[in-house]
């Protein structure tokens, strides 16, 4: 008998239901999730929630260990980095996705407090988790103290060696090792990236700057790249395979740059467009796009397709309306959705820079945006945070407050936003839906 040419709907069915179920399970291993640039996959997370009432509230976790870093979330656990003050110990927790639990806790290093920044933390960098391990950076100072470089106001500063250590996921540390100096009057923050069988860090700051890469297994420099300028910046890269190569692209260091990430060999640079930097950049098929920095703002898009010093023909376009410095921004819906330092929110039009709308949603951004296929989130630095559709029109959707104060990014997994506040770790869940 012949096989029929219909379709097996019940299949068809089954299929998309385990194609819905393997959306909702995304991970976010990494700073900015999956694809390092704050978009989700998720179609429906929740949009109400209240960390005071305890409101769609999934569970919320106390956190000795203070930090900035944001969560990543991989399988059944949680992960996040953070320092114990009064002891000096900085840390690597595993929680339970489902209970908030500690499942354990591994002090990573003892080391005198670093000289920072009042809006930084000892434990800024966000961990990566790649086949099973977890990769985390620290800054280790001896406690001595030299004149700041780079600074207004004469100050002393504490100049260390930047840790990169490497976990297994039942807390066994696999290695440990120094990759070279640091030194900034704003502190640490660095976030390691995964490729292939290499780990990048990013060690830009007021002295000898490079970006280096290791293997991935012994923690050994493959390469480094010193880098020109010797000027402080925190901004983590991201690679995409376009234009015939993959292309690590960041800014920093009064740079733009495109890196081949297995040499360290520069593909292509734009020079400026200002001194510092912390935000990462993001990418659309077309296009990068940065939000910068110190002392001059900037918004811009360059196209990827050059080779050496483009600084002259590759700037899409350039805008200075926005005043973003640390905030990251996101891509949706073909929109760039910029946060300002100060509170206010801007959308622009991707294909020619034009702001569509500006308007104020919170005190300060500290956070970086983050977004699934059709909503933005803006946490600012009071709890407070806005759900904004996208769209040419600015139309919110909710405005939630989380009842701690917050300088991390939020993290998205299987229906579930991970929020890192001063005080806990918090898990938003749609309690209603289960």
């Amino acid at each position: 008998m012949a096989k029929s040419s219909m379709p097996n709907y019940s299949s068809v069915a089954v299929f998309l239901l385990l194609l819905q179920t393997v959306v909702l399970a995304e991970d976010w291993p990494c700073w900015r999730g999956p694809r390092g640039d704050g978009t989700s996959l998720e179609s429906a997370i929740p949009v109400s929630w209240d960390g005071t009432t305890g409101k769609n509230i999934l569970w919320k976790a106390p956190l000795v260990a203070a930090g900035h870093s944001s969560p990543v979330i991989v399988g059944d656990r949680v992960y996040v980095t953070g320092c114990h003050e009064q002891t000096k110990s900085r840390h690597l927790l595993a929680l339970d996705r489902e209970t908030g639990k500690v499942v354990w806790d591994q002090t990573v290093v003892n080391a005198p407090l670093e000289t920072r920044h009042q809006l930084n933390s000892y434990a800024s960098g966000t961990p990566t988790v790649a086949d099973g391990v977890i990769y985390v950076t620290f800054l280790v100072v001896d406690g001595s103290e030299i004149p700041a470089p780079n600074v207004g106001a004469p100050r002393p500063v504490t100049p260390g060696q930047i840790l990169v250590a490497a976990y297994s996921i039942d807390g066994q540390q696999l290695w440990s090792v120094q990759v070279g100096g640091f030194i900034s009057a704003h502190g640490f923050c660095s976030s390691p990236v995964v490729y292939q069988d290499l780990l990048i860090v990013n060690g830009d700051h007021d002295g000898d700057s490079y970006i280096v890469a290791m293997d991935r297994s012994t923690g050994k420099t493959v390469w480094k790249t010193g880098r020109e300028h010797k000027t402080r910046s925190y901004c983590t890269p991201i690679i995409r395979t376009v234009a015939g190569r993959d292309q690590m692209v960041l800014t920093g260091s009064q740079r733009v740059v495109s890196l081949d990430p297995r040499t360290g060999g520069t593909h292509w640079l734009i020079e400026g467009p200002t001194e510092q930097f912390v935000s990462s950049m993001v990418f659309d098929g077309s296009k990068f796009y940065l939000t910068a920095g110190f002392p001059t703002h900037h918004v811009m898009a360059i196209r990827p397709d050059g080779q050496g010093d483009v600084t002259n023909s590759h700037v899409a376009w350039h805008s200075d309306e926005s005043k973003c410095y640390v905030p990251s921004p996101v891509l949706c819906d073909g929109r760039l959705y910029v946060a300002d330092d100060r509170g206010t929110a801007s959308c622009y039009n991707t294909a020619t820079g034009e702001r569509i709308w500006r308007d104020r949603l919170g005190s300060h951004f500290s956070s970086s945006l983050v977004a699934t296929g059709t909503q933005i989130l803006f946490t600012a630095d009071d709890g407070q945070t806005t759900i904004l559709a996208a769209g040419d029109e600015l139309q919110k959707v909710a405005e939630n407050q989380l009842g701690e104060f917050i300088y991390s990014s939020p993290a998205i997994s299987d229906g579930t936003i991970y929020f890192r506040g001063d005080q806990h770790l918090i898990a938003v869940r749609d309690l209603g839906a289960k």
